[in-house]
């Protein structure tokens, strides 16, 4: 009101403001009253608009949908699973389908005490906090240059000539044990290898003793993420004869059939942990897992 007096133009006032021109105009357009901008007006409608939610929240603690959604994290399912099976189980009901954003919304920022842990719990990881989403724009490379995924042969995408593979490690709680992981590309076919230790050495002889079962034409590539655990790749290259490439940091879309597999099988070692049962037991031990 005061700049106004003084007759300064809108971008006068956004320079000693540090606002954008456009902003101050808003402002201005929606608090005038006779010509002239009320400050009074515009901090007792701010004050209203402060209490006021934008939107209802379509998950509220004592709602059927929320009561739904707890029994499905119960069972093991994931919020991405949950928001597509909602789409299913009621098509032509589009206030009872939500994201899976909404999904951690109402795990993590919502609930409070007793109930945000229960929720937690439910989750596949089960961690207090989430990462943050977005990433940093440094993307250190680990590996050289000529080992890129973008150098790999073509026929490898296209998933039809056997012989390529995917490898990634399933890591236990604060780095206990580990268990590397092969995947077939054509067929999905995995292999698994306990590891000593979360160690480069110690992935380098489980994956070697692994891969070297197998016919030698079927050893022709593997894909690997940029983890430290592959620093040995030229000894298990040495010893297969498999070409080892690395995918671009922070992108598992590149090796997606172990990226997809990684956290089902930590869940399932964590129900296994659970029931005090090693994943490594004979089969009949299997059966004191509970159904999930």
């Amino acid at each position: 009101m005061v700049m106004q007096l003084q007759q300064l133009t809108l971008r006068a006032i956004a320079v000693l403001l540090r606002r954008h021109p456009s902003t101050i105009s808003r402002e201005i357009r929606r608090h005038s009253q006779l010509g002239r901008y009320d400050s009074a007006h515009a901090a007792s409608r701010a004050r209203v608009l402060r209490h006021t939610p934008r939107r209802q929240s379509r998950l509220c603690s004592s709602s059927e949908l929320f009561q739904v959604i707890i029994e499905m994290l119960r069972i093991g399912c994931s919020p991405q699973q949950i928001a597509s099976r909602l789409r299913c189980i009621w098509p032509d009901h589009p206030e009872r389908h939500v994201s899976h954003e909404t999904l951690y919304l109402a795990i993590y920022a919502y609930p409070r005490g007793e109930l945000k842990r229960q929720l937690i719990s439910y989750l596949r990881q089960g961690k207090g906090k989430r990462r943050p989403r977005t990433q940093s724009a440094i993307r250190r490379e680990r590996y050289p240059a000529e080992l890129s995924i973008h150098l790999r042969p073509p026929e490898v995408a296209d998933r039809l000539v056997p012989g390529h593979w995917e490898n990634d490690l399933v890591i236990g709680a604060n780095n206990r044990s580990a268990v590397a992981t092969m995947v077939k590309r054509t067929s999905r076919f995995v292999i698994l290898a306990k590891l000593d230790a979360p160690t480069a050495d110690a992935a380098a002889q489980a994956i070697t003793r692994e891969m070297s079962r197998m016919v030698p034409s079927l050893l022709k590539t593997m894909t690997h993420d940029q983890g430290s655990e592959m620093a040995r790749h030229a000894e298990i290259t040495a010893h297969t004869g498999m070409k080892i490439y690395f995918a671009d940091p922070h992108s598992p879309w590149q090796h997606a059939s172990t990226a997809a597999m990684k956290t089902p099988m930590a869940y399932c070692a964590s129900i296994c942990q659970k029931a005090r049962i090693s994943p490594w037991s004979p089969r009949s031990d299997w059966t004191k897992l509970p159904t999930c």
